[in-house]
């Protein structure tokens, strides 16, 4: 099986370029094109990460952002197509620091948006982590050390305060999961994306937004629990909180339809790729943004 999701992979990864290219258009400045190449390549680890959980149920295995890398790492001209999604991440990662710092979507300064925004940058944290993975995977130099939730919550636990740290951290994972599922519940999403009437697209993306956002939440509880026993083992991946899932009451059926609502999380990142609305933020906009500016 697992030989199957490496050769599926290659196709992946030719998405990525597809992906960022969606629009014929030569008017997008470098910066538009960083972001869609980031939605192109998160899209492309949630497509592997998902196949990952179909067949890791039959043959055993961990289905998480890493280890989709890892598939990606054992194909043909692997190191090559590991690069390029790294590239594609660190493109994410400039985006949503755009998005958190310099308000590139234009939130309003209520509370709810500064939450948001601070959400935004937890993921920008979060795939700067995954992009240095990829880079040290393609360059043949290996991760090292605890990596993931885990390792995150280790880090945190190690800092002055740390068990409080890392109880923050959680409950920023459990409510960026409800922001994300609520983005997909009231169709939020759409103001950003332009698809018309396209009906089956827009049901992908609230069947992927809604399983992403379940996912994260079972995923900050663990990390709230290890934060609560003062033990970074407890903290889980999205392949723990799949585990998890399959435990439950119809287990093996909630199973499938969360693995299967990763893949069209995954779809929804391409779909993003392509019809995402993208304002390049200006430096007078940044620095309207920083607190600094007001003083």
């Amino acid at each position: 099986m697992k030989t199957f999701i490496a050769e599926k992979s290659e196709l992946f990864c030719w998405a990525l370029v597809k992906s960022a290219a969606g629009e014929p258009e030569m008017t997008r400045s470098k910066f538009e094109w960083l972001a869609r190449a980031g939605y192109s390549a998160r899209g492309i680890v949630f497509l592997l990460v998902a196949a990952l959980a179909v067949f890791s149920s039959f043959g055993g295995g961990k289905a998480d952002t890493k280890s989709a890398l890892d598939a990606v790492l054992e194909q043909p001209l692997g190191r090559v197509w590991l690069g390029l999604i790294g590239l594609g991440l660190l493109g994410f990662v400039a985006w949503r620091l755009a998005q958190s710092i310099a308000n590139a979507d234009n939130h309003d300064h209520s509370v709810k948006s500064y939450l948001i925004r601070a959400a935004l940058l937890g993921s920008a944290v979060t795939y700067m982590g995954l992009a240095i993975y990829a880079f040290q995977d393609a360059l043949g130099f290996g991760s090292g050390g605890d990596g993931g939730e885990k390792g995150l919550a280790a880090w945190a636990m190690s800092q002055p305060f740390g068990r409080f740290l890392a109880g923050a951290i959680g409950l920023g994972f459990v409510f960026g999961g409800a922001v994300t599922a609520l983005k997909g519940i009231t169709r939020r999403f759409e103001r950003y994306l332009t698809l018309g009437q396209s009906r089956p697209l827009l049901l992908v993306c609230v069947y992927g937004l809604v399983s992403r956002g379940v996912v994260f939440v079972i995923v900050g509880i663990f990390f709230c629990y290890a934060a609560f026993t003062v033990d970074p083992g407890q903290a889980g991946s999205i392949s723990d909180a799949l585990t998890f899932v399959r435990q439950l009451p119809f287990g093996a059926v909630l199973y499938l339809v969360v693995a299967i609502g990763l893949a069209a999380f995954g779809i929804y990142n391409l779909v993003e790729a392509r019809y995402r609305t993208v304002s390049t933020p200006k430096l007078s906009q940044v620095r309207s943004e920083l607190p600094l500016s007001h003083n």
